[in-house]
């Protein structure tokens, strides 16, 4: 694979996984689509024997699975992140299948750092979460059906990625200088924290104006720039109060 690959800059991220198996298949079907870097937030087990023995020939990218302890330090740098998701949630993020989301974090994989999140085996990804997400991504299945196991929603992502890498190498970057995970949670904190002094919002009511606010600026695609200049206006409103 080129060394330049999209692929390269997309991160798997299993968040609070159950079963050490499941870790070493996916990594596995990482491997197959020509994906390198996976993380892990909080799993129950890890390292352990059954991942090794799952992993079979992606042992490799096994060993350089990157654990953390919560979701923030997976998404670090990165500019962009996919929630794999089955459930309807309210106040949802833009919502793709998984061709059209593969497609759309791909585009914004061609210079920078993405991610796929999945969740936990049997109750997927909270709500806390995907509000960390810019987009949220379902994977169609038979409705009478739907259970999807975490290694194999990991292959078909995989696999609708490296479907999309031709039309995706010869596009233009999405965003000229994007802003990354980072900036934008401290700009989230930082516009929270001047509309409580200034009483404009109430931490418990609404409790979901954060969540729209998410949502809203989720489907802007800020760059680093716009950040800088929405913060700027926020510190001058505190000198002001």
């Amino acid at each position: 694979m080129n060394p330049s690959s999209p692929l390269d800059n997309v991160r798997i991220v299993l968040s609070h996984t159950s079963h050490p198996g499941n870790i070493g298949a996916a990594v596995r079907a990482m491997k197959t689509m020509g994906l390198t870097t996976s993380y892990l937030v909080n799993p129950k087990q890890f390292p352990d024997k059954a991942a090794d023995i799952r992993a079979v020939g992606a042992r490799d990218i096994l060993n350089k699975t990157i654990v953390c302890e919560h979701l923030d330090q997976a998404l670090d740098g990165t500019i962009m992140a996919a929630a794999v998701t089955a459930r309807l949630r309210d106040l949802s993020h833009e919502a793709y299948d998984s061709r059209q989301g593969a497609q759309e974090l791909l585009a914004y994989a061609c210079q920078n750092p993405v991610a796929l999140v999945f969740g936990a085996e049997t109750s997927g990804l909270t709500s806390a979460e995907v509000k960390k997400c810019q987009i949220t991504i379902h994977i169609p299945t038979n409705p009478d059906y739907s259970s999807l196991n975490l290694a194999s929603a990991v292959q078909v992502m995989a696999y609708e990625l490296r479907m999309a890498l031709p039309s995706i190498e010869k596009l233009q970057p999405r965003v000229s200088f994007p802003a990354k995970f980072n900036d934008i949670e401290l700009f989230y904190n930082h516009l929270e924290r001047v509309m409580i002094t200034s009483g404009f919002h109430d931490p418990q009511e609404p409790k979901r104006l954060m969540q729209r606010i998410r949502r809203l600026f989720s489907r802007a695609r800020m760059e680093k720039e716009e950040v800088n200049i929405l913060r700027g206006i926020l510190t001058a409103i505190e000198k002001q109060m």
